[in-house]
């Protein structure tokens, strides 16, 4: 008895892995840039861009929108850029 998987079975861990691998690639993208913002744009006063830096490194993609959604803006405002 053979299983017929039709045209479905050919496609459909084509069809996860393609979005999948977008959304790793738009993560991995947002880290970067969030890796040279801080890197490039955050004030050098006291420890804030080391300690920023390391928390986008080591917590990658969630600590990237943590700086984003929390540092990012604050800093904007206090130093408009």
């Amino acid at each position: 008895m053979t299983h017929q998987l039709g045209i479905w079975g050919g496609l459909l861990p084509f069809l996860i892995f393609i979005p999948l691998v977008l959304i790793a690639l738009t993560l991995l993208i947002f880290w970067i840039w969030m890796l040279v913002d801080c890197a490039t744009k955050e004030p050098s006063q006291g420890n804030d861009k080391i300690v920023w830096i390391l928390v986008i490194v080591f917590t990658h993609w969630i600590g990237a929108l943590i700086y984003y959604l929390v540092r990012r803006p604050e800093r904007k405002k206090q130093f408009g850029a």
